[in-house]
This record gives C-alpha cells, structure tokens and sequence, in this order.
C-alpha cells in the first residue's frame, strides 16, 4: 500500500520551507518515525519522520524544492503482512533496476552510508563530499565535522590554483541578513564600551567548577556569572530591557535573556525564560540544552521567541572587541569578548590582569548614553565583586 510522506504543519509565520537534505533515495528502506529528510524554514530546521515501515517509493521533491504545509513530498511503499522490509527492498530494486545493470554499480548503490548527525550531513550536502569510503574517528566509526573538513581540505588541495564555487545561501542564512539590514537601518544604534577585571570570577570557577559539574551534573561556564550581573543591572535599568512598538515605550515586567549560539546554518538565539528566578546551575543547564538542540537542528521557533536583552560571546572565537547589533525588536545587546592578560595600573601600581573588553550596543531613540553607561558599569562591578550577586546589593 502507498503511503504519502506529507510536509508537516509549519510553525506560525511561517508560510514555506526548503527541502535540505534527503537522508534515503528511492528504493530505500525505511523504518516507521526515522527521519528521512530535512526541511528548512527562515529560522528553524524541521525534520519529517517516515509514517511507517517500508520503501521509498517516489521522491516527489527533491533537494532544494519549496514546499507548503501538507503537501506530499514523497511515497513511501508500506511493507506487507508479514514480508520483511529487505524482501521488499530487493524486490523493489529488481523490478526498478535495467536487466543490464553491471554488478559494480549494484555493489555501489547499496553500499550503507557512515552515520552521521544533521549537522555534518548538512555539510557534507553543501560541500559533495563522498563519505562512502571515509573513515569516521567519532564514536562507533561516527564521521565528524573534523573529518568532513579534512576531506574539503584534501578536495581543495587537488583542485585548480583559482577554485570557486557558487552556492545559494540557506534560508537561514538569507533571514539573518534582512534582519541585520533592518536593524542598521531602522534603529539608531549605538555602541558603549567597558572592561571588566576576570580575576574574581575566574577564582571562583576555578575553586568550585569541579563541584559544581559533580552536584548539577553540568558545566560552570562564565555566561551563567553575565546572566546574572545583567538581570540585576536590567532591575536598575528598566529601559534597556524595553522595547519600541511604534510610538509607544513598552517595559517589560520580566527578564527574557537571549544567548546567542552559533551553529553551522548561522547565529541562532534561544532565550532563557524568567532568567531571574533561575539558579546559576539553572541557567548553564539551560545553555547547554538550547546550544546541543541548536547545533542538532532540534531548537523550536517558540524557543527563540520573545526575549527582552541578549548576549553574545565573541570571545569563544578569539575577538577582542567588536559592535554586536541589536537584536530587533530588543533595544540593547550585551557584547562578551575574549579574556586577556594586560597591564592595569591599582592603586598606583602597574599589574597584571585578566581583562575582558565588553561592549553594550543599544537603540539611542530610547536609550540614553547615560543610561548606557550605568548599566554597564553596574555589571563591570558586580563582575569585580561577584559576592554582590548573591546578596544582590
């Protein structure tokens, strides 16, 4: 019995996606509820589950298409009572295949394909990099990203002296930059810079991080320390964790923090609900939950909604300062950066620091510089003196 593979109910605002990656090809079989293709949306990665058990019958659109809500995609043939999915395999595939097809290419389309996650079979996809032959060093002969770019490496190095490539950008990719053009170009935004010595902190984590992984079961990272300096800041500074609704100032009530993660398909944003009522274990569980489910694919549209202020952490790739861009309809971002040793004159005295440039970048029709400025400082010296974060002084 044929069984139409249909695209499922997109989220809200969401008219279309983009087929991105087909993980089986007709004639292959396919077990109930694994996934067998991945569908791009402007901000979300969605994957379609087969219905049933059985084989690939037809793929109605292939790669690259753009599919609505419920349309059929592809026909999967349902395996009968008490036939085993590799009979209907093989039988498929010899009533599909030319009498004359050579042995060779039939030992070739039925070799397996390494596993691999979304993201390096994504990849993989961008790049046509054929991993039937490649050896994965990940867990269980798992291909890696590392082995991926190795290949595109060893391709590159064989290629012409002048190679080029011309790719479409996702869709993802496409939403990010309208979004950034519309910030620049409807906001007046503008850029306060700070520093902040890392000294306490970094004793902190360094004194109870193994304790604290051992109690929480998680990792205690320094974007749980800026969480909390910047709710206790935003609690001073009511405005910068507002927003403009056309003329009107609207003040949020709560505090919405949005931590932006960076994936292979662009910077996404999961935002952590009420930050203020959550623990510092609370919050680096979230973090570690939102960027494993933003790296895989799995973040959902409601799960980067409605936040009040972000972070961002450049700091993770080595920058040392740079201007973050608001994240609309937001009216202030938080900018990390990398930790460096320098010389900071205290009390006279020429020391040595671990120092961390930050930079607050915000929209000047709502925030003034002042108000810019108090808030920064108020996290640089909640920072210096963390103690203050736990009696909130």
């Amino acid at each position: 019995m044929a069984i139409e593979v249909k695209v499922p109910l997109l989220p809200e605002s969401i008219t279309d996606a983009t087929v991105s990656t087909w993980h089986k090809k007709a004639g292959d079989k396919v077990s109930r509820d694994e996934n067998i293709v991945d569908l791009e949306t402007d901000k979300v990665m969605l994957e379609v589950p087969s219905p049933t058990d059985g084989i690939i019958k037809e793929i109605i659109k292939p790669t690259g298409s753009t599919v609505q809500a419920q349309e059929v995609i592809a026909v999967i043939e349902a395996v009968a009572a008490g036939q085993q999915p590799e009979e209907s395999a093989a039988s498929n595939a010899k009533a599909s295949a030319p009498e004359t097809a050579a042995p060779a290419q039939a030992a070739s389309t039925a070799q397996p394909t390494p596993p691999m996650g979304p993201a390096v079979r994504r990849v993989v996809a961008e790049h046509d990099i054929d991993v039937s032959q490649m050896t994965g060093t990940g867990k269980s002969g798992r291909i890696t990203k590392e082995n991926v770019l190795a290949a595109i490496g060893n391709q590159a190095a064989t290629a012409s002296a002048r190679p080029e490539k011309r790719v479409p950008m996702t869709r993802i990719r496409v939403r990010i930059a309208e979004r950034l053009l519309e910030v620049t170009q409807n906001s007046a935004m503008l850029t306060t810079f700070n520093e902040i010595n890392m000294a306490s902190v970094m004793e902190i984590r360094n004194r109870y991080r193994d304790k604290f992984e051992k109690v929480h079961k998680v990792r205690l990272g320094f974007m749980s320390f800026f969480v909390r300096a910047c709710v206790e800041a935003l609690k001073q500074s009511p405005v910068v964790n507002s927003s403009i609704d056309g003329n009107d100032i609207v003040y949020h009530g709560y505090y919405d923090v949005g931590v932006a993660v960076s994936t292979d398909r662009g910077l996404v944003v999961p935002v952590l609900r009420d930050a203020d009522k959550l623990s510092m274990a609370g919050i680096e569980s979230k973090i570690a939950e939102s960027a494993e489910k933003a790296r895989t694919g799995k973040l959902t549209l409601e799960e980067m909604q409605g936040g009040t202020f972000t972070i961002t952490n450049g700091g993770v790739f080595g920058s040392l300062m740079a201007t973050p861009i608001i994240n609309a309809p937001q009216c202030a971002i938080l900018g990390m950066h990398k930790i460096q040793e320098r010389p900071v004159v205290e009390n006279g005295q020429i020391v040595i620091r671990p120092m961390m440039y930050v930079a607050l970048s915000y929209d000047h029709r709502l925030i003034d510089g002042k108000e810019s400025v108090t808030f920064l400082v108020k996290v640089k010296e909640l920072l210096e003196d963390p103690t203050r974060l736990l009696l909130e002084v």
